[in-house]
């Protein structure tokens, strides 16, 4: 017992300082966390034998329902609304033809039996969130045209849909005809909503009116939520990931006072329309930036676990015959498989954009788990499935994984005005430093006057001054002069110091909006609202009556009932 706590201990050091690791050399940390379990397994320095396919598939499918939950919990319903169709798609009849095209591959080039080529491209139809969200964050990859959210709704969710395909061909090979295809798909995909969906309102309605002794408890609730949605679809032969992910979205985007980003989702209006279930309004809450961190922590543990575990149980000196199947195979499914189901389902999207989504397509835990799943269920098969299922995941994250930052630049999709981390529910504003510029017409009070005589607002500092193309670092004896542009750094914005009924929001401007090209004193703005800030590409502008609005600009409001403008 010792000895084994020993081994955690170091594993878990290991993986967490191979995380920094990862970002200096460019590979996914994933992939290192496979390497130490490869390191510690039967071919490595340590030669742990273990080869418990049914434990490690119970362990991995634990981890895969909390990963799932994450996943649907931290996604910003608002971001991804724009995208969720075409996510959709790409998920569901997307991860179809994936399958579909790779199982003709595999049937017609590399002579596999059908049953056995459709079991492959089922179990590897799928990418992988967490791959996808690690190189996302830990890259920082802010992408232009919504391609972030999409490529994390997409991922997020077409692990059921890659189940479901995984769970049909075991079937074809055991051939006991006992379910019929066609009603195995249909409870798979309807207990799987049904069920995910009453969990999802449940403990959205819960998490809004619970509030424990203990602090952290409320957190505990969520992870039992995301094992009853499992369970529950799961008994009746239901898809129970569809159900986790389903629940994790409603619960993640439930709004509550805490909650650290505004405006309705159209979920929580049918919940609260419909349903009649009010999850606005007063009530204690749980924060779900506050749970999200800890779904985080706890999600981090799960792909160690999962990733440690799945290198643990390779034998790469038995991977001769399946790294030559798996290598055409990966090459199919990156040139072939995911851009024919990009391209009829990825919508009319520029051809960099469709290159991008394409190359994002990674594989990873969830395909070599279902690989597992194919060898617990007893399924007999030519091949060794999970030999080439690993060692695809593993050129998928090493190629594509490693590639994919260098892609996106390439490309030109990097986007420098924008954060990917306003995609997740755990999104924090930079609190260490806030800019506004402050233009000073001519006749302003600040005119001719030196800094030094300046009044600045309570903990302000003025950092530069614009005038014309010149940039001045200024000193006390500076003088203000007319037409200049005064750079101050400000206390940030934290909305505990201020009237609970603030709420602010950001208004995207086109050209078709109302209010593009019109001077702020000409706008009919109802008394409730306020503009209090127009981002204007990388500049801050405190706005006045005869400030003009123009194309592209995001308008930040106050917009509440509550307050009114006198």
């Amino acid at each position: 017992m010792t000895g084994f706590i020993l081994l955690v201990a170091v594993v878990l050091i290991l993986c967490v300082f191979s995380d920094r690791l990862s970002g200096r050399i460019g590979v996914p940390a994933l992939l290192i966390f496979i390497g130490i379990g490869i390191f510690f397994g039967c071919d490595g320095p340590v030669k742990i034998s273990f080869e418990n396919y049914e434990f490690a598939s119970w362990v991995c499918d634990t981890a895969l329902i909390v990963i799932m939950f994450t996943g649907g919990f931290s996604m910003n319903w608002k971001s991804a609304k724009p995208v969720m169709v075409k996510a959709g798609l790409l998920s569901t009849l997307g991860v179809a033809v994936t399958a579909g095209v790779t199982c003709l591959f595999c049937r017609f080039v590399l002579n596999f039996g059908f049953a056995e080529s459709l079991l492959l491209g089922s179990v590897i139809s799928s990418t992988d969130a967490a791959s996808v969200f690690s190189v996302l964050r830990s890259k920082k990859l802010n992408l232009k045209n919504g391609l972030a959210p999409l490529l994390e709704a997409e991922s997020g969710s077409n692990d059921p849909f890659s189940y479901m395909l995984t769970v049909i061909s075991l079937s074809l090979l055991s051939d006991d005809g006992s379910t019929p295809i066609f009603l195995l798909i249909v409870s798979q995909l309807a207990f799987g909503v049904i069920f995910g969906g009453l969990t999802g309102i449940l403990g959205a309605f819960v998490s809004k009116k619970f509030k424990a002794q203990t602090e952290g408890f409320e957190c505990i609730l969520f992870l039992a939520f995301a094992l009853l949605a499992y369970g529950l679809a799961s008994l009746p032969d239901g898809n129970g990931y569809l159900s986790v992910y389903i629940a994790g979205i409603i619960i993640g985007n439930a709004k509550t006072p805490k909650q650290n980003y505004h405006g309705k989702s159209r979920i929580v209006k049918f919940i609260n329309n419909v349903l009649g279930i009010t999850l606005n309004g007063k009530g204690k809450g749980i924060a779900p930036s506050e749970a999200v961190v800890f779904l985080n922590g706890v999600t981090g543990i799960c792909q160690i676990a999962v990733f440690f575990l799945l290198g643990l149980l390779s034998t790469p000196s038995q991977f001769g015959e399946s790294i030559l199947l798996a290598v055409p195979i990966y090459l199919c499914l990156t040139l072939l498989s995911r851009p024919v189901a990009v391209a009829i389902f990825g919508g009319k999207s520029p051809i960099a954009d469709r290159l991008f989504i394409s190359l994002a397509g990674l594989r990873g835990a969830s395909s070599i788990v279902f690989a597992i799943l194919a060898i617990v269920s007893g399924a007999q098969t030519e091949h060794n499935i999970f030999n080439i299922v690993f060692c695809i995941c593993l050129l998928s994250m090493l190629v594509q994984g490693t590639l994919l930052p260098a892609a996106a630049k390439k490309l030109d999709l990097i986007d420098d005005t924008s954060d990917v981390l306003k995609t997740f529910n755990d999104y924090r504003e930079d609190d260490l430093m806030t800019m506004m510029r402050m233009f000073i017409p001519e006749k302003h009070s600040w005119e001719g006057k030196k800094l030094s005589e300046l009044t600045l607002p309570t903990g302000s500092l003025a950092v530069m001054i614009r005038r014309g193309k010149e940039t001045i670092i200024p000193r006390g004896d500076t003088v203000i002069e007319a037409n200049d542009s005064v750079i101050l750094s400000v206390p940030p914005y934290k909305s505990d110091q201020i009237d609970k009924s603030l709420k602010l929001r950001e208004i995207p401007i086109n050209s078709r909006h109302i209010w593009s090209n019109a001077q702020i004193r000409d706008l009919n703005l109802p008394k409730r609202l306020l503009i209090v800030m127009i981002k204007r590409g990388e500049e801050s502008i405190i706005p006045s009556g005869a400030t003009t609005i123009l194309n592209g600009d995001i308008v930040v409001v106050t917009d509440t009932e509550e307050a009114v403008t006198v």
